[in-house]
Protein backbone atom coordinates (compact mmCIF):
# COMPACT_ATOMS: atom_id res chain seq x y z
CA UNK A 1 0.00 0.00 0.00
CA UNK A 2 1.48 3.44 -0.93
CA UNK A 3 2.36 5.81 1.91
CA UNK A 4 -0.18 8.42 2.91
CA UNK A 5 1.10 11.79 1.68
CA UNK A 6 2.27 14.14 4.40
CA UNK A 7 1.00 17.72 4.27
CA UNK A 8 2.99 19.57 1.62
CA UNK A 9 3.66 22.75 3.55
CA UNK A 10 5.88 21.50 6.36
CA UNK A 11 7.48 18.38 5.00
CA UNK A 12 9.29 19.64 1.90
CA UNK A 13 12.61 21.36 1.41
CA UNK A 14 12.87 24.31 -0.95
CA UNK A 15 14.23 22.09 -3.76
CA UNK A 16 11.54 19.46 -3.16
CA UNK A 17 8.88 22.18 -3.51
CA UNK A 18 10.52 23.28 -6.76
CA UNK A 19 10.43 19.69 -8.04
CA UNK A 20 6.76 19.39 -7.06
CA UNK A 21 6.05 22.66 -8.91
CA UNK A 22 7.66 21.19 -12.04
CA UNK A 23 5.63 17.98 -11.74
CA UNK A 24 2.37 19.87 -11.19
CA UNK A 25 3.09 22.14 -14.13
CA UNK A 26 4.05 19.28 -16.47
CA UNK A 27 1.73 16.64 -15.05
CA UNK A 28 4.45 14.01 -15.36
CA UNK A 29 8.17 14.11 -16.12
CA UNK A 30 11.40 12.16 -16.28
CA UNK A 31 14.41 13.10 -14.14
CA UNK A 32 15.93 14.87 -17.16
CA UNK A 33 12.77 16.91 -17.75
CA UNK A 34 12.63 17.91 -14.09
CA UNK A 35 16.31 18.93 -14.23
CA UNK A 36 15.66 21.09 -17.31
CA UNK A 37 13.05 23.11 -15.41
CA UNK A 38 15.07 23.60 -12.21
CA UNK A 39 17.29 26.59 -11.47
CA UNK A 40 21.00 26.06 -11.07
CA UNK A 41 22.67 22.95 -12.36
CA UNK A 42 21.53 20.07 -10.16
CA UNK A 43 23.18 16.71 -10.71
CA UNK A 44 21.10 13.92 -12.21
CA UNK A 45 21.75 11.66 -9.21
CA UNK A 46 20.68 14.41 -6.79
CA UNK A 47 17.36 15.01 -8.57
CA UNK A 48 16.74 11.28 -8.83
CA UNK A 49 17.41 10.91 -5.08
CA UNK A 50 15.08 13.80 -4.27
CA UNK A 51 12.33 12.23 -6.40
CA UNK A 52 12.85 8.97 -4.50
CA UNK A 53 12.50 10.86 -1.18
CA UNK A 54 9.33 12.55 -2.46
CA UNK A 55 8.02 9.11 -3.41
CA UNK A 56 8.86 7.77 0.08
CA UNK A 57 6.96 10.73 1.57
CA UNK A 58 3.95 9.84 -0.61
CA UNK A 59 3.96 12.97 -2.79
CA UNK A 60 5.16 11.33 -6.01
CA UNK A 61 4.65 8.04 -7.81
CA UNK A 62 6.50 6.64 -10.79
CA UNK A 63 5.82 4.43 -13.78
CA UNK A 64 8.44 2.61 -15.79
CA UNK A 65 8.59 3.50 -19.48
CA UNK A 66 11.32 1.41 -21.02
CA UNK A 67 14.47 2.11 -19.05
CA UNK A 68 13.21 5.41 -17.65
CA UNK A 69 11.00 6.32 -14.73
CA UNK A 70 8.29 8.87 -15.33
CA UNK A 71 7.21 10.68 -12.17
CA UNK A 72 3.85 12.24 -11.37
CA UNK A 73 2.40 13.94 -8.28
CA UNK A 74 0.04 11.81 -6.21
CA UNK A 75 -2.16 14.77 -5.27
CA UNK A 76 -3.81 17.14 -7.71
CA UNK A 77 -2.59 20.70 -8.10
CA UNK A 78 -5.89 21.80 -6.52
CA UNK A 79 -5.20 19.70 -3.40
CA UNK A 80 -1.63 21.02 -3.17
CA UNK A 81 -2.88 24.60 -3.60
CA UNK A 82 -5.44 24.16 -0.81
CA UNK A 83 -2.78 22.70 1.51
CA UNK A 84 -0.40 25.59 0.82
CA UNK A 85 -3.17 28.15 1.29
CA UNK A 86 -4.24 26.58 4.57
CA UNK A 87 -0.63 26.72 5.78
CA UNK A 88 -0.28 30.35 4.65
CA UNK A 89 -3.48 31.41 6.43
CA UNK A 90 -2.54 29.57 9.64
CA UNK A 91 1.07 30.80 9.63
CA UNK A 92 0.78 34.43 8.55
CA UNK A 93 -2.85 35.41 9.17
CA UNK A 94 -3.63 33.77 12.53
CA UNK A 95 -6.00 31.33 10.79
CA UNK A 96 -8.24 34.19 9.62
CA UNK A 97 -9.45 34.29 6.00
CA UNK A 98 -10.74 37.80 6.76
CA UNK A 99 -7.17 38.97 7.40
CA UNK A 100 -6.13 37.53 4.04
CA UNK A 101 -8.85 39.51 2.26
CA UNK A 102 -7.91 42.62 4.24
CA UNK A 103 -4.30 42.22 3.11
CA UNK A 104 -5.38 41.81 -0.51
CA UNK A 105 -7.87 44.65 -0.77
CA UNK A 106 -6.33 46.94 1.82
CA UNK A 107 -2.66 47.54 1.18
CA UNK A 108 -2.68 45.93 -2.26
CA UNK A 109 -5.78 47.79 -3.51
CA UNK A 110 -3.85 49.77 -6.11
CA UNK A 111 -2.73 46.48 -7.71
CA UNK A 112 -6.27 45.11 -8.12
CA UNK A 113 -8.41 46.06 -11.09
CA UNK A 114 -12.09 46.87 -10.75
CA UNK A 115 -12.82 43.61 -12.60
CA UNK A 116 -10.80 41.59 -10.08
CA UNK A 117 -12.57 43.27 -7.17
CA UNK A 118 -15.94 42.59 -8.81
CA UNK A 119 -15.09 38.89 -9.28
CA UNK A 120 -14.04 38.70 -5.61
CA UNK A 121 -17.32 40.31 -4.57
CA UNK A 122 -19.25 37.73 -6.63
CA UNK A 123 -17.29 34.89 -5.00
CA UNK A 124 -18.17 36.26 -1.57
CA UNK A 125 -21.83 36.63 -2.55
CA UNK A 126 -21.88 33.04 -3.86
CA UNK A 127 -20.31 31.76 -0.62
CA UNK A 128 -22.92 33.68 1.37
CA UNK A 129 -25.75 32.17 -0.69
CA UNK A 130 -24.35 28.63 -0.39
CA UNK A 131 -24.20 29.08 3.39
CA UNK A 132 -27.95 29.77 3.46
CA UNK A 133 -28.89 26.59 1.57
CA UNK A 134 -30.23 23.68 3.65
Amino acid sequence: MPPTPQPLHGSLSRRERQIMDVLHRRGRATVGEVMADLTGEPAYSTVRAQLRVLEDKGHVRHEEHGLRYVYAPTASRHTARRSALKHLIETFFDGSPEKVVEALVGRERSKLSDEELERMARLIDNARQEGKRP
